[in-house]
């Protein structure tokens, strides 16, 4: 059956009505119209182990509650994380093992390779630089008249910070966010009109970028950037070339969707919630707080994919081994038993870092910091400048059921 035809079965009906075994949440609509929040909420509700028999990804079961997910996140001896971590398979002939993509014990040596670069005195060492790239992102800003957030700021400010991390030049730096996309983008006909043949042609124009990086410095002396760290790693040296692509395309989606996403997701969410804006003006401490509940509120990967590796058993659900099982984060950052009023953007929380957008256990987002900081330093330099940014029209949003992001977002600084 058609791909069409399989999401044609479970498309737009009322998220109330239509039977539980066609809902079928990595349909793109769903994610692109921003209307799956009340599958999610019913699915919560009446069946938090809900399988889908059909899709054009295969079967597939959906983990929606907060507890939940945190179970299948850290019990990795049941729940493998091999051979991938989107919903939709790689194709036989065309395998990029990356190491959030495996299990112990190389999973454990490959991060272990390249976990330094975030380490707590390199961001300290790094945070001069955000600054002052920030800056010079918003004083270039145009006022009263309307611009791409997303350009201009989300993807320009993780476009110079990934160019940092491989120590690649910065006029190269809209290559790294060309790949992200395309990368997370093989089913967007915006991104790839040219469907697998551009998907895998620019794939390998980008392991082909880095390889000749890998060669001049993987015979010269170490050097604290991400292309030097796996070169010289022992548990990374020796990796066969569509590894090395797979973990580059790891480290590339990684430092750029999440953050990008966010950035863009924060602007967003205070012009939703007003009350919120005029509270972060009276009090800029509360970016502190604001900055893990953007990273809740946005969640910029909506799931995480498991496998079963023994039969098992989730909220009384039995789940045979070999099976395919999806983390919602993003439903299980609305749970509405665990999360205080979940659907509300609240800055001064509580407990603002109950979420699980950075995931748990072995596979615990590495950059989770540096990406705080960097949404950190954003607003801390914009509330300087800026009494408001303006969203003057709807977003236009990713149509995909794993970068939960934004495409381009307008926007307006009054002055």
């Amino acid at each position: 059956m058609a791909d069409g035809m399989l999401w044609s079965s479970s498309a737009l009906q009322d998220p109330e009505t239509i039977p539980l075994d066609q809902i079928d949440m990595s349909h793109p609509e769903l994610w692109r119209t921003n209307v799956f929040w009340g599958y999610f909420k019913r699915m919560r509700r009446e069946a938090p182990v809900h399988y889908t028999p059909e899709s054009p990804h295969g079967p597939y079961w959906s983990v929606t509650r907060y507890n939940d997910i945190m179970h299948v996140d850290t019990n990795h001896k049941i729940f493998s994380s091999e051979p991938g971590i989107t919903i939709a398979d790689q194709d036989e002939d065309f395998q990029l093992p990356m190491f959030i993509a495996m299990d112990q014990p190389k999973h454990d040596e490959q991060r272990k390779a390249v976990q330094p670069i975030v380490a707590p005195d390199m961001l300290a060492k790094m945070e001069p630089l955000i600054r002052e790239r920030i800056c010079h992102i918003l004083d270039n800003l145009p006022r009263n008249e309307p611009f791409d957030w997303v350009d201009r700021v989300s993807i320009e400010l993780t476009g110079q910070m990934l160019a940092t991390l491989f120590d690649v030049p910065q006029e190269d730096r809209r290559k790294l966010t060309r790949w992200s996309d395309v990368a997370t983008g093989r089913d967007n006909e915006k991104i790839c009109p040219g469907g697998e043949e551009q998907f895998r042609a620019e794939l390998l124009e980008c392991a082909a970028y880095f390889t000749n990086m890998w060669n001049e410095r993987v015979n010269a002396p170490p050097r604290f950037d991400l292309i030097s760290m796996m070169a010289h790693s022992p548990a990374m040296k020796n990796m066969p070339p569509n590894e090395f692509l797979g973990n580059l395309i790891l480290l590339i989606v990684g430092g750029n969707d999440t953050t990008r996403n966010s950035l863009t997701g924060g602007v967003y969410a205070l012009n939703q919630n007003p009350d919120q804006y005029a509270k972060l003006r009276a009090n800029h401490g509360l970016i502190e707080s604001m900055v893990p509940e953007i990273i809740r509120w946005q969640t910029p990967l909506a799931h995480m994919r498991r496998r079963t590796l023994v039969d098992t058993e989730i909220a009384g659900v039995k789940i045979p081994a070999g099976e395919k099982v999806i983390m919602w984060y993003v439903s299980g950052n609305r749970d509405e038993t665990v999360i205080e009023n979940p659907d509300a953007f609240i800055i001064d929380r509580a407990r603002p870092r109950q979420h699980l957008s950075f995931g748990f256990g072995i596979h615990r987002c590495v950059g989770n910091r540096l990406g705080e900081m960097q949404l950190r330093v954003t607003w801390e330099e914009i509330l300087k400048r800026f009494d408001k940014i303006e969203v003057v029209e709807e977003p236009t949003r990713v149509p995909s059921c794993f970068v939960k992001g934004y495409e381009r977002m307008m926007v307006r600084i009054p002055g």
